[in-house]
């Protein structure tokens, strides 16, 4: 199978963030374009200790991303970096970024459902 971004379906958008997905052999496989300064935080409020619940395991295409794992610990992740970023974290994209991370489908469901809960209330805040 094969795909460019924009056959992907959309699974997330939030002004000019976008996560574009499908479900391939088993595995999600989601190319997320974030601009600088997209801090995923708010988008995991009410997740277990607020963090991610996924484990990713993909590839930088380009761009810097922060990334704070459960322990505290900080690592960047930056363009041409494969990567894997254990479940319990969050990020923020230091500069215009774009990657691609493989993963299981039901956490990654469990993710968007929340974040996009997130993003409906701040629009009616």
């Amino acid at each position: 199978m094969r795909a460019r971004f924009t056959e992907l379906p959309l699974m997330l958008e939030a002004g000019a963030a976008q996560v574009r997905g499908a479900d391939w052999g088993g595995m999600r496989m989601a190319v997320a374009s974030v601009p600088a300064g997209t801090d995923f935080g708010p988008l995991l409020q009410g997740l277990p200790k607020d963090r991610c619940p996924c484990d990713h395991w993909g590839y930088v295409v380009k761009g810097r991303l922060r990334v704070t794992h459960a322990n505290g610990d900080e690592e960047i992740m930056q363009a041409g970096d494969y990567i894997h970023i254990p479940k319990g974290h969050t990020a923020v994209a230091e500069e215009d970024t774009e990657f691609l991370e493989l993963g299981d489908a039901g956490q990654h469901d469990q993710f968007l459902a929340n974040a996009r809960r997130n993003l409906a209330a701040s629009e009616t805040a």
